[in-house]
């Protein structure tokens, strides 16, 4: 069995990781660059930053908080948020990403994904999906920070997201983003039993047992968390202990 990953996700606005509830009450939480040397020194497998508002805000990401962050960790690095093009992202990756995750831009031209798995591999182009439930086994995908419902299907999304040459894709619930009441189980597995590339599990972790859950339950290939790992409510020592000691293979 390949090891599961645990992947601390940093969602940063004017420079500062901030977290909500749903996309909502955005409260501020720390300095990327400290946050981020502390997850590695405690064992995240990777580190995910998000810049939140620039794709709302039409605006470049923040490359100089990036490349503060690339320069004291030594994981796989994402970075996404107001990646709109090739240019973008040679940008992205030049500034210390090692993937570069894409949502809204992909949503308007799929094409870009494409177009950036060809001149830059697979492996380094993320397909980011934030999905709401809209009926009974039905999700649809919302764009520019879950502000913009774009009615398109997630499960049929995802799909196509692989075909053009996504190498991983975050399946981020907006239904249980932030309230700590375990992943989206019904929706993560939906996706992973559609494609064959890497799935991140994203929105509602609250306890080692989410994490444990969806690792198995939902097939999902990594975990994604934020404020639980701020705030100290799971420590990932303590994480990797209780996955190990439930027989998921986890990186030591």
């Amino acid at each position: 069995m390949l090891a599961k990953r645990i992947i601390p996700c940093m969602d940063v606005d004017k420079g500062r990781v901030v977290k909500g509830h749903k996309f909502q009450n955005i409260r501020d939480v720390a300095n990327p660059v400290e946050l981020a040397k502390r997850y590695n020194e405690a064992g995240a497998d990777e580190l995910v930053f998000y810049d939140i508002t620039a794709s709302h805000e039409e605006r470049p990401i923040f490359l100089d908080v990036v490349e503060q962050v690339a320069a004291e960790i030594a994981i796989p690095f994402t970075v996404g948020g107001g990646i709109r093009s090739i240019e973008d992202i040679h940008q992205t990756l030049r500034a210390g990403a090692d993937k570069v995750s894409i949502n809204s831009a992909a949503v308007k031209k799929p094409d870009l994904i494409n177009e950036a798995a060809l001149k830059f591999g697979s492996q380094c182009v993320v397909l980011s999906i934030d999905a709401k439930q809209t009926g009974p086994q039905k999700w649809t995908i919302f764009t520019k920070g879950g502000r913009e419902d774009t009615e398109l299907d997630a499960i049929e999304w995802a799909k196509r997201g692989e075909q053009l040459g996504a190498g991983e894709l975050v399946v981020n619930a907006i239904d249980t983003d932030g309230d700590k009441s375990g992943y989206n189980l019904e929706l993560t597995k939906a996706i992973t039993d559609n494609v064959n590339v890497p799935v991140v599990a994203s929105g509602g972790a609250g306890s080692n047992s989410h994490i444990a859950e969806v690792l198995t339950e939902a097939d999902a290939d990594a975990a994604l968390a934020a404020s639980v790992f701020h705030y100290g409510d799971i420590r990932i020592p303590e994480l990797k202990n209780h996955l190990d000691q439930n027989g998921i293979t986890v990186r030591r």
